[in-house]
């Protein structure tokens, strides 16, 4: 029998359409269910709207619509969206629907029945955007921090839940389960807030008629957050289908946004504690992704949607780009110029490029076929190829497993394209135009069957990530004799030599044709602001050869780098500088990862006072030149020694 996985996202609420902020939790999650899947597990992935809340209420009647009507039309039009990003979900849930009412009516009474229920006054703030009631210390300048809103202030009597009864068990649950809650800094988050101590919550509205009533007192309807909570278990069963609900609970990993931890870490578990039901096993708090630096939030008008991108460009770049940018417990950016340089670097110039060498190679010297080779053309060269590729599918299982608190989609990633980039290297190293000169047809063969070895291994590994894409590829590269690609499971990638027949090539469409226009755009764009920014640039107070004489820059080299734990801006690196190794703290985060820096040469201020940021010393400051969008680091243009002084 099957393993089985069972993995949620947040449900969604349904007063506008997803943004990429949204799409980014979707994808994330979906790439785990892909995984699973093709891993062998019996895969239950749920997805769902949010929908007895003020807001999707205010929706619908400015529409003058029924709030049911609305929210199943808006229903329709957030799974064209998902289904459009080839999101793979197998149940979708409104929080409308007659299942998931049964079952919080079940839930609310067995909780009651514990005794943790109780009526009393509620008098506080209550963010109408964040749906939340919030304390005074919530507040930023006496704004809701998420939405920059000013909430408003209610009075009146609901039914509490006695959450504050929970907290010793909650404390004792994370410390025997640190995996219950990831990464490590949201769980310290949590830690911090259990510590300060817990307060009852209030779990009804007497004010507002849409929602689930009470079937205590249905005068009363279910608090939308505590209500929307329950669909992780309604929609496996819980209230009208036991058997299912055994079979799928409790979940592996619920997949939500930072912002919601207080509820998915805290009020949740207690809930399922008082009902006596299981906890799910993880709670992944990723991280948020900006615009250009800033949240993106439908209360601030600053939205992106995955539809901008997905009609120009399609679904796999966006998939992609955001998988790429960063570790998904960490915060991420988006902008339109980063885009278009992944998406002409990696996938264009990388993954498209390399099929396309492939193919054409195998037309012009093979009549399109490619044959498994005989084992005296196996030297050193494929070797190190076979090495490469051969280690992908342990290092990609290592970045998913979040077995060290992180899903690292970036490095499973990176990885991938460590294959491809072995491949451009072994390529280039035998040069098959050359060899088809001298007529070496046997070493053209062992070369191209080598490429399409490891483009097999690229095909099924990036498959939860780009799944049109790798579907494309597994085409295009005649591996169908091999079987359709929908039946391919990491099992077949645990070993090199998977193709064992002979395959046959089809020259098809780019896989990623290179963006061009936007580029210019860009360009122009970029000069533009470079112009404005010139003109409104105040003169510098002047200064003399001493005072310029006066700062050490020396040329170093980064041995090592690493991200700043709770700082999304900073690298810890550690420099060479010739006559001693050092620690200096960079602001580069958001523009360079850790590996991509290892080993590059910089000029840094070597005679500059040591500083701490976030309780790091800094000795030192690297040299690098920033606009509104960018940052790049300064480097010699040519090779010099470590330690030589600039100037």
């Amino acid at each position: 029998m099957a393993k089985r996985f069972y993995i949620t996202t947040a449900i969604d609420y349904v007063n506008s359409l997803p943004h990429i902020g949204t799409a980014y939790e979707k994808i994330g999650a979906d790439v785990l269910a892909r995984f699973k899947r093709l891993d062998g597990f019996d895969v239950h992935f749920q997805m769902g709207n949010d929908e007895h809340s003020v807001n999707v209420k205010k929706a619908a009647d400015e529409r003058g619509l029924d709030p049911k009507l609305y929210c199943d039309r808006m229903r329709v039009e957030f799974e064209k969206i998902w289904k459009e990003l080839s999101i793979s979900y197998d149940g979708f849930m409104q929080t409308s629907d007659v299942n998931h009412e049964a079952g919080v009516k079940k839930l609310f009474a067995v909780i009651a029945e514990k005794g943790d229920i109780y009526r009393s006054q509620y008098e506080g703030w209550y963010c109408e955007s964040c749906e939340a009631f919030l304390t005074e210390k919530d507040l930023v300048e006496g704004a809701c921090p998420n939405h920059k809103t000013k909430p408003v202030w209610l009075k009146e009597e609901n039914y509490f839940f006695a959450l504050s009864k929970y907290r010793d068990r909650l404390l004792e649950h994370i410390k025997k389960h640190p995996e219950f809650i990831l990464p490590e800094m949201r769980r310290n988050e949590i830690l911090s807030l259990l510590n300060e101590g817990l307060e009852d919550i209030s779990v009804s509205r007497a004010s507002f008629p849409w929602g689930i009533p009470l079937p205590n007192d249905p005068r009363h309807v279910v608090y939308v957050w505590f209500d929307a909570l329950i669909n992780y278990i309604t929609s496996v069963g819980y209230g009208w289908d036991e058997k299912l609900f055994k079979k799928w609970w409790p979940a592996d990993v619920h997949v939500i946004g930072k912002d919601i931890t207080r509820f998915h870490c805290v009020i949740w578990p207690a809930m399922l504690m008082s009902a006596g039901i299981e906890l799910p096993k993880t709670v992944f708090g990723h991280g948020f992704i900006s615009l250009k630096g800033e949240k993106m939030s439908k209360t601030l008008g600053n939205v992106v949607t995955p539809l901008d991108v997905i009609k120009r460009y399609g679904a796999d770049p966006l998939r992609y780009y955001l998988m790429r940018e960063g570790g998904f417990g960490r915060d991420g950016d988006f902008t339109w110029e980063n885009f278009i340089k992944r998406y002409n670097g990696d996938l264009a110039n990388g993954l498209g490029n390399l099929v396309a060498r492939t193919i054409g190679m195998a037309t012009r010297f093979q009549g399109g076929k490619i044959e498994p080779p005989d084992t005296e053309c196996i030297g050193e060269k494929e070797k190190e190829l076979q090495g490469v590729v051969g280690l992908s599918l342990e290092k990609i299982r290592t970045c998913l497993e979040h077995e060290g608190g992180e899903i690292e989609f970036h490095n499973a990633l990176a990885t991938i394209w460590e294959m491809m980039a072995a491949a451009d290297r072994y390529i280039n190293e035998w040069k098959p135009w050359e060899l088809a000169k001298s007529g070496n047809a046997a070493q053209i063969n062992c070369v191209l069957y080598h490429l399409a070895e490891t483009i097999r291994f690229v095909a099924i590994e990036s498959a939860p990530f780009i799944p049109a894409t790798s579907g494309r590829i597994w085409e295009q590269m005649g591996l169908n004799a091999l079987g359709i690609f929908s039946s391919q499971e990491l099992k077949d990638v645990e070993k090199w030599g998977g193709i064992k027949k002979m395959v046959e090539v089809k020259q098809g469409e780019a896989l990623f044709p290179r963006i061009e226009d936007e580029k210019v755009e860009v360009k122009v764009e970029v000069e533009k602001k470079k112009k404005e920014k010139k003109m409104e640039m105040p003169k510098a107070d002047l200064i003399d050869i001493t005072d310029f004489a006066k700062v050490d820059l020396r040329v170093a080299k980064i041995v090592q780098a690493e991200r700043v734990e709770g700082a999304d801006k900073l690298l810890k690196l550690e420099i060479d500088i010739g006559s001693e190794t050092r620690q200096i703290v960079a602001g580069i985060a958001k523009h360079y990862s850790p590996e991509e820096l290892v080993g590059k040469k910089i000029v840094v201020v070597a005679n500059l006072k040591p500083a701490k940021l976030r309780g790091i010393e800094s000795n030192g400051m690297l040299l690098a030149a920033s606009d509104e969008n960018s940052v790049s680091i300064l480097t010699p243009l040519k090779d010099v020694e470590i330690g030589s002084k600039v100037k």
